[in-house]
């Protein structure tokens, strides 16, 4: 298989020389690697039951005027932390990426030439049904692109979305999405708070540029640059995807406006202390409280007695 494989690809590099000259735009890259010719498609698309080997092409197309050597490699993609896709490096693949043979694994492309390289992809006999997103990995020097490819073993599928973990700080909503499924979503997100005075927040449903792919978890966040200054509120996050259900999750927070809470607290204690002081002044030096009756009497009775 490889060998044939090899022969076609030098044959179809050979064949693929431009002449034009016309043809060749002098901004962007020198080079570029995609899906061989077939209308402009994004990606690879393969389908086939547990078992079989599927055949396609990829082409690398060397717009410079100097020999092009590249490297090519298979792996696995994931989905990041934050949603976004990524390969996984070849010795870390533990699906897709271990199930692409590739013609060879290294190429010199002759200038101003689209060279293209077949491949395939031998479906285990045991593979879960569902989607296994793969990609070939094209390098040279300090660039590198990759060719998706979407690869689904035929089967029962089934589409899972489950939203988690929501709290609510830093003027942001931070929550998890979770595909429990066997196929790649891309969810749509609604977010809503209720406070003790009514509605605060409402963020009607919106497509998120994630892709979520299968049994991967993802944590995100939703800025919230304006909530209320004082107020207790719950927050409801619900998420969907095509052909999953709902699902919704909730988390609840106070607003409080602590500035001036520690300004009242300093009056507060400043009137405090202004009159613990005076209280204790007056205790030490209490003030003249003038003439008794008595003694205002016995003074009078000395000054007639004077007179």
């Amino acid at each position: 298989m490889r060998s044939r494989l090899a022969a076609v690809a030098a044959l179809l590099c050979a064949l693929c020389v431009l002449c034009a000259p016309a043809a060749w735009a002098s901004g962007g890259p020198t080079w570029t690697a995609q899906p061989a010719a077939g209308g402009g498609r994004p990606y690879v698309y393969m389908e086939g039951v547990p078992g079989t080997v599927l055949e396609d092409k990829l082409s690398v197309t060397n717009r410079g005027v100097k020999p092009l050597a590249v490297r090519l490699r298979s792996a696995d993609v994931i989905s990041t932390a934050g949603g976004a896709p990524a390969v996984r490096g070849t010795p870390r693949s533990r699906d897709a990426g271990t199930w692409i043979t590739l013609a060879v694994n290294r190429l010199t492309v002759p200038p101003r030439t689209r060279a293209e390289v077949p491949f395939s992809v031998a479906v285990p006999a045991g593979a879960l049904p569902g989607d296994h997103p793969g990609a070939v990995v094209v390098e040279s020097g300090d660039r590198e692109t990759g060719v998706r490819i979407q690869l689904r073993v035929s089967g029962p599928t089934l589409a899972a979305l489950t939203v988690e973990d929501v709290s609510v700080s830093g003027g942001a909503i931070r929550y998890s999405l979770v595909n429990r499924g066997n196929t790649a979503l891309t969810p749509r997100l609604a977010v809503r708070a209720d406070g003790l005075f009514g509605e605060v927040l409402r963020r009607p449903p919106r497509t998120l540029s994630v892709e979520l792919l299968p049994g991967r978890r993802v944590s995100l966040t939703e800025k919230w640059p304006d909530p209320p200054s004082l107020d207790s509120v719950d927050v409801r996050v619900q998420v969907t995807a095509e052909g999953a259900a709902r699902s919704e999750a909730t988390a609840s927070a106070t607003f409080v406006p602590w500035l001036w809470l520690w300004v009242a607290a300093v009056a507060v204690a400043l009137v405090a202390a202004v009159g613990t002081t005076s209280w204790l002044m007056y205790r030490r030096h209490p003030a003249d409280p003038g003439p008794t009756p008595e003694q205002t009497s016995s003074e009078d009775e000395s000054a007639r007695s004077g007179a």
